[in-house]
């Protein structure tokens, strides 16, 4: 039997919302909502099921004004119907003005009509009124039931405050409550949501203990999240678990199983399972077949993706955006951009299936990434026409491109364009551009963006103060590229590998070794270890500059932190040799 909800576990309750959601301003506020306090403490015998239904909220709105100007007026039970109905029109704003309008009117209320109010807030994240109605349910000698304890767990829940939802979970169990099986679903899904596996599979133990069976829901929701969680053996002990119970496995269930499998390319298990769903009369869905196109393409196994879209489209199941989009990608990532176009023509457009932003994004970075950028200006201005508009995405793909084609000029071009049509550069943009400027020279221009950046509210990142530094060194600016190198710290930014590297080339290349070796030493010094290039590139550096014996004692300690010489190193041993005529070089190495 049901026990009675303590005002001492009521205060308890109450408490939870302190853990991270303080109610006192908020209870302040809501007392307004109550300011006529008439309800009734008389509980209805059954819960009111739907009578209303509507197509426009207008008209759930006139059937209350009209309910308010009947005599004699309508009953409660009619209201709470009514506002049930506007609940799951997801209109919850609206039904707490009609509340107000109520307790205006003086027309009661119970624990029913309050339900609704406190998932009115729950569902618009104040979780605190929810509490708040509660609290006055206690006040009032209403007896809480099990859907208000539910909506204020899953209230907690969708607001990521999975430990208050168990802890009023807990005091709900205590005090004689059974959840139901929603209530448990619900906390089993919270956990889950934040990656507390384990504790959604100790809730699972604990509902059957008390006599309530899981359903497939409850299982599912834990084996997703095993799956994701890498877990997959567990997974599958859970999967026997729910089909030894007599609970058969739905497309839900097999599709996480499949994409784990698929992620550590467990090829013969994903073909086991797919032919059990397939003999236990489990229809793939169009997630199942996507999962196996985009392991096809992961492995590199293009065709064999082509042909799981084909087979999937024989079989009835019609391939959506994100499939043809990863088959794109799989194209894309091969070099067979003309194959990638043919997605996006005859596969998509002939089909039916609209492609979206990131379909036009995937070919245009495609055609860029293998410099034909012609190709993918025509998609792009394809795209503005008769697509999807281009995002940022877009544009700095296109600027990537023409920038490493040295068509600078196009890539400002663009730069203004995304910014006349109300698209703001992000990071990438300037340090794609940055980048152009500097690899091709232009320096002035590279520094006047840097300004830019700085001026639009970005902070550079030290990707962006390396790329400068860069552009500097090769330009011969050595002093400017010091000085930014020197501000770093007051920045609050701190030098990488890729930093110091560049700046150890710039000093080796304009003869100034022993710099560059000071600061091949500092590296260490301030928690930066050098790593196979910046070896490499401070050797050719002695080498370059007839400092054969340095180089050799760098070339002993890159091997000893088990670094190797790359192409360019080994050539310039090579041609010293070759051109050693007194075997004076050939003993300095030995």
């Amino acid at each position: 039997m049901m026990g009675c909800w303590t005002w001492k576990t009521a205060s308890s309750t109450l408490r939870l919302l302190q853990l991270g959601n303080p109610v006192s301003p908020t209870s302040i506020c809501f007392s307004y909502y109550f300011q006529n306090p008439f309800y009734s403490t008389t509980p209805l015998k059954k819960k009111p099921k739907p009578r209303y239904v509507f197509d426009k909220i207008d008209d759930a709105l006139s059937l209350f004004n009209h309910m308010l100007n009947t005599h004699p007026r309508a009953s409660l039970v009619e209201f709470t119907q009514l506002l049930g109905t506007i609940v799951r029109m997801k209109h919850y704003q609206t039904a707490l003005s009609l509340f107000k309008q109520m307790e205006l009117l003086e027309i009661s209320h119970d624990v029913y009509t309050l339900n609704i109010l406190l998932n009115c807030f729950c569902h618009l994240g104040r979780v605190g009124f929810g509490f708040s109605v509660l609290g006055r349910m206690f006040k009032l000698g209403l007896q809480p039931d099990t859907v208000t304890f539910g909506t204020l767990i899953n209230g907690l829940c969708n607001g990521g405050q999975v430990a208050q939802a168990v802890l009023l979970f807990d005091d709900m169990v205590q005090e004689g409550y059974q959840p139901s099986l929603i209530t448990y679903n619900t906390i089993v899904n919270g956990a889950c949501k934040i990656r507390e596996t384990s504790l959604a599979i100790r809730v699972l133990r604990t509902m059957e203990e008390r006599g309530c069976a899981p359903n497939i829901v409850t299982y599912n929701t834990i084996i997703d999240s095993l799956c994701k969680d890498k877990l997959i053996t567990e997974a599958l002990n859970l999967f026997s678990e729910m089909t030894d119970k007599g609970i058969q496995p739905d497309v839900f269930t097999y599709n996480p199983l499949l994409h784990a499998m698929c992620n550590i390319g467990q090829w013969e298990e994903v073909i086991t399972l797919w032919n059990e769903m397939l003999a236990k009369n489990c229809k793939p869905d169009v997630v199942s077949y996507t999962i196996l196109v985009d392991a096809a393409c992961q492995e590199g196994k293009i065709l064999e993706a082509h042909e799981i879209v084909e087979r999937m489209i024989q079989d009835g199941v019609q391939p959506d955006t994100v499939t043809y989009n990863i088959l794109m990608d799989g194209y894309c990532l091969q070099g067979k951009m003309n194959e990638a176009r043919k997605v996006l023509n005859s596969m998509m457009i002939i089909r039916g299936c609209v492609p979206d932003v990131y379909s036009y994004n995937i070919i245009v970075n495609g055609f860029c990434k293998y410099k034909r950028v012609d190709e993918a200006m025509e998609l792009f201005r394809e795209m503005s026409q008769n697509g999807p508009s281009p995002d940022t995405v877009t544009y700095n793909a296109l600027i990537n491109g023409v920038s490493q084609l040295g068509r600078l000029l196009v890539a400002q071009e663009l730069f203004k364009e995304m910014s006349a049509y109300g698209l703001i550069p992000n990071m990438i943009t300037y340090s794609t551009l940055l980048h152009g400027f500097c690899e091709h020279g232009y320096i002035c221009k590279a520094l006047a963006l840097f300004k830019s950046m700085q001026n639009s509210g970005l902070k550079p990142e030290i990707v962006h103060y390396s790329i400068l530094i860069d552009g500097l060194c090769n330009a011969g600016q050595l002093t400017i590229a010091r000085e930014l190198f020197s501000g770093l710290s007051i920045k609050g930014l701190q030098p990488n590998v890729y930093t110091y590297t560049i700046m150890i080339k710039g000093l080796c290349r304009a003869g100034l070794t022993n710099e560059a070796y000071e600061f091949f030493r500092k590296m260490e010094v301030n928690g930066c270890l050098p790593n196979s290039i910046c070896y490499n590139v401070m050797i050719q550096g002695f080498l370059q500059n007839d400092d054969v014996s340095t180089a050799v004692k760098i070339l002993d300690e890159m091997i000893s932190k088990g670094f190797a010489a790359d192409i360019s190193t080994a050539t310039i041993f090579v041609k010293l040799l070759c051109s050693d005529k007194t075997g004076e070089l050939i003993h300095e190495i030995v």
